[in-house]
């Protein structure tokens, strides 16, 4: 199962987080014997390396970060893998589409620019310059404190992040993701099932993912695709699944994590009806390996 990784932070008092209605803050370390796993938000979130090194992995993209790197990750589905050389420790900045629509619309006169960016992105490098990096330093002395700060405060912190962002022209291609979000205030089902079908999520979870109830996350799915969700996830993971099977370097315990089974019965029962043999079978016949 993915790690809900918003929920996780918010139910866990261990952590030092500062929350607001749209954001939150956390200090996170990572535990060593942690090497990868599979998580998933319904909140976009900001990442920043205090020491330590991990692998992002979305369904077509994949970054490494290091010590001093920056991430924006939008909402959806992950997997990471942890390196064990140094201990990982970052700053989490959670932060809802809502939250940033209503930044960008206080922007007077400040337009995006030209730059395009490819419509699945889900992973956006952020230069790590001076004022960011001091920003971050004056949020984990926040943290550490250890006391109760005020709302206000928290919030206006996350309003100088945004404005440091989007007054960098080395984030462009983010700022551009920033004002696209003025343009749809339901995330579109087609861009969330895409990039995230292979997921182990209940429906009640996608739903949350396209910021939807779950009666109208069923009924804007039927509309956009002519079937039932659980019938389109099936066969979309089936046919990763195959694809997958031209891999060398993965097994078929790696293949059936990976498309989102929930085991591997399951999984060779389900490839066996849809393509007459089971996943093992189907690679030696048909790519020889």
């Amino acid at each position: 199962m993915a790690l809900d990784v918003f929920q996780f932070f918010i139910d866990n008092p261990k952590y030092n987080k500062l929350v607001g209605n749209d954001f939150m803050f956390v200090e996170y370390k990572c535990p060593l014997e942690v090497e990868q796993f599979k998580l998933w938000t319904d909140n976009n979130f900001l990442t920043y390396v205090i020491s330590g090194k991990k692998d992002w992995t979305s369904l077509n993209e994949f970054k490494t970060i290091e010590q001093g790197d920056v991430l924006f990750l939008k909402k959806g589905v992950y997997n990471t893998k942890q390196y064990f050389d140094v201990d990982y420790c970052v700053l989490l900045f959670f932060i809802t589409d809502d939250f940033i629509r209503n930044f960008i619309k206080q922007q007077v006169g400040y337009k995006k620019t030209n730059l395009t960016y490819p419509a699945d992105k889900q992973i956006f490098s952020v230069d790590p310059d001076p004022s960011l990096k001091s920003l971050f330093l004056t949020i984990f002395n926040y943290l550490q404190k250890g006391e109760e700060i005020p709302r206000e405060l928290v919030e206006m912190k996350f309003k100088e992040l945004l404005y440091t962002i989007i007054l960098n022209p080395a984030n462009n291609e983010l700022v551009n993701h920033f004002h696209s979000l003025q343009n749809s205030f339901k995330s579109s089902l087609n861009e969330i099932m895409l990039q995230n079908f292979h997921c182990d999520l209940s429906l009640n979870e996608y739903a949350r993912l396209s910021g939807r109830s779950l009666s109208s996350f069923k009924r804007d799915f039927k509309q956009s695709f002519n079937e039932t969700p659980h019938k389109w996830i099936v066969n979309k993971r089936l046919n990763y699944a195959k694809s997958l099977l031209q891999n060398p370097e993965l097994n078929i315990n790696d293949i059936c994590f990976e498309a989102g089974f929930k085991n591997t019965s399951h999984f060779n029962n389900s490839f066996k009806e849809k393509f007459q043999l089971p996943p093992n079978q189907f690679r030696k016949a048909h790519y020889n390996l």
